[in-house]
């Protein structure tokens, strides 16, 4: 009898003590963000557009616009935005849930922001290696391929990886140094 309430006493201290572990929890979404969206970030859930007062959702790749006080999802811009050219409007990342909700803090705190049309690099015109997995990079999936420039004999090769080589393909007297 002894013996039992010993081993359910130690199965019971098994349970109860657990070893501290550490989690590192590292997210990536470059490949799910549009070419439009701004460098720099590893992942990102949404874009606050301070122009226009709009969010896109990354993972949905949704809109999010206010219409009569109601927050519309839709995969396009409304018309009344056919003006705005969604690649030079300035983006704000936002990693928060449901950020449409903390609207009017944001429209405050991002409104500096309205009118700096093009003084963001974006995705598109990165030369950036990790880039080129996002659908609509010029250099999209080149993943080791040659990557050719037209009227322009280009030899160089690119890895998605980020550990690509280079061969010039001259012929140079070079030592070595430089």
């Amino acid at each position: 009898m002894k013996k039992i309430i010993l081993i359910l006493l130690m199965a019971v201290g098994w349970f109860i003590y657990k070893p501290a572990t550490a989690q590192v929890s590292i997210n990536f979404n470059i490949g799910a963000q549009p070419v439009w969206g701004p460098v720099g970030y590893n992942y990102v859930e949404y874009y606050y557009m301070p122009d226009i007062e709009a969010y896109y959702y990354v993972p949905s790749r949704q809109f999010i616009y206010l219409t009569n006080g109601r927050w519309i999802f839709a995969t396009t811009l409304p018309y009344r935005y056919r003006s705005y050219n969604i690649y030079s409007g300035y983006k704000v990342v936002i990693n928060e849930p449901r950020p449409y909700l903390h609207f009017g803090a944001h429209k405050i705190r991002y409104a500096k922001y309205k009118g700096n049309n093009g003084r963001q690099v974006i995705i598109k015109n990165s030369n950036d290696p990790k880039y080129y997995v996002v659908k609509g990079h010029p250099k999209y999936n080149s993943g080791g391929k040659k990557v050719a420039t037209p009227g322009k004999k280009n030899t160089s090769t690119v890895k998605a990886n980020g550990g690509g080589k280079a061969n010039s393909g001259g012929k140079g007297k070079g030592n070595g140094k430089g």
